[in-house]
């Protein structure tokens, strides 16, 4: 980066989405170390990101639910959506003795959060774990309680899967849950199912790994149980034939027998034209440095963008004013 640039304006603030906050700490943390600029970046969930980015109080959001048709044309700045990777969210239970790995159909995930299933040895539960030790006592649900990218995900997915669901709370950052406790973020999430036994929740995975909360496979599209990894988040991504113009896009419950079925992009929100020219100029050259280093994700166990996107991208960020 050119001396001017750096000295121009030697801070960036940023807040929004926790789901992509371990691989964000890491770039802000490396590209500040090695240009001189400092970025404070603020995991206050996506809900408020996108308030904040939108109002002009930051200099970037992040947000894990693309922006509404309504919300960008409320929005006083206009917003470039930047993808950045791709990770997966997780079921994730407190169960001790119950075995391995449970396995979670889409419909009992939804029947779960709807409150038509309320104890973990429900037959519908036993069905596709024969061998788990289920417990004969209340499933204990938790959920986020602020605006969240992660529960936009989460319940996009359900919202194909289950008819109820869609009829009834619907695909948001902040649905009318119909039961359960909330908790702030994917740390607070993970830690009420981490000290409570019997509960379940919904993180993003690097959460579940970091925690060590064990989470479940869920069924995909093609009837096939899945685990969450990094290369059934990548199939989940190939799935998608075409990449629309904004990035705007939602990839769950995606085809292919190897597609992990809660995966999601997660998007950084770019002011467009930016509101400050040297600032533009500073996030303009963080964000083709992070396409030079996607492949430091994998490490936290996010999914880089493949390849077609990462190059449809460096092309969106050349053209940023």
């Amino acid at each position: 980066m050119s001396a001017n640039v750096a000295s121009a304006q030697q801070k960036l603030n940023g807040a929004g989405a926790t789901f992509p906050n371990p691989i964000y700490a890491k770039w802000f943390s490396e590209y500040s170390a090695s240009h001189g600029i400092q970025i404070n970046y603020q995991p206050i969930g996506s809900g408020a990101g996108i308030r904040q980015v939108t109002s002009g109080t930051v200099d970037f959001g992040a947000s894990d639910g693309p922006m509404t048709d309504a919300q960008l044309a409320a929005s006083k700045i206009k917003i470039q959506h930047i993808p950045t990777v791709l990770g997966a969210v997780v079921p994730v239970y407190n169960l001790p003795g119950v075995g391995g790995d449970l396995k979670f159909p889409p419909d009992v995930l939804a029947d779960i959060y709807l409150g038509k299933i309320n104890n973990w040895s429900d037959a519908r539960i036993a069905k596709d774990n024969p061998d788990a030790k289920l417990p004969n006592s209340e499933i204990f649900v938790v959920h986020r309680s602020d605006g969240s990218g992660t529960s936009y995900i989460f319940t996009d997915f359900l919202s194909k899967v289950s008819a109820d669901w869609k009829s009834g709370p619907g695909t948001g950052a902040s649905p009318g849950w119909p039961r359960g406790i909330g908790a702030k973020g994917n740390e607070g999430v993970a830690g009420m199912v981490r000290q409570t036994p019997g509960a379940l929740g919904y993180v993003e995975l690097i959460y579940a790994l970091q925690n060590k909360i064990q989470s479940g496979l869920v069924r995909n599209s093609a009837g096939v149980f899945v685990r969450p990894t990094i290369e059934s988040v990548s199939a989940a991504a190939a799935s998608m034939k075409q990449m629309p113009a904004d990035y705007r896009v939602s990839i769950t419950n995606a085809p292919g027998r190897d597609s992990y079925p809660i995966s999601s992009f997660t998007w950084l929100l770019i002011p467009n034209p930016a509101v400050d020219s040297a600032k533009g100029k500073i996030i303009k050259d963080f964000l083709n440095w992070m396409l030079d280093h996607e492949s430091e994700a994998t490490t936290l166990n996010y999914a880089p963008l493949p390849p077609a996107v990462a190059a449809k991208v460096k092309v969106t960020i050349s053209q940023l004013k």
